[in-house]
């Protein structure tokens, strides 16, 4: 998973643009979720159906796909206000001797 911060355009079809793509990405990662581990668990119940080892992916990816969907719904990018606001909390740079 790509480390990427978003910010917010100040251009509103921009701003549309960036929040459709992250959305067509996360559909994305759902439907791969879904036929991968689907396979997984075909494969599990064709080689005997025993200790059920497909929970082992179907947890830890379902924690990547939560976190992908709190990043793509819920997380709100960082406006330029909130920058500025960082900025000036630390004080003014400080000039290299």
């Amino acid at each position: 998973m790509s480390e990427e911060i978003r910010v917010e355009s100040s251009d509103p079809r921009e701003a549309a643009i960036e929040r459709l793509k992250a959305r067509r990405e996360f559909v994305t990662h759902v439907v791969t979720y879904v036929v991968v581990n689907a396979f997984l668990v075909g494969v599990w119940f064709v080689t005997g159906a025993g200790y059920f080892w497909p929970i082992w992916v179907l947890g830890g990816w379902g924690i990547g796909l939560v976190l992908h969907g709190y990043t793509t719904f819920m997380q709100k990018p960082i406006s330029e206000a909130e920058i500025e606001r960082e900025m000036h909390r630390h004080g003014p740079p400080v000039a290299p001797a």
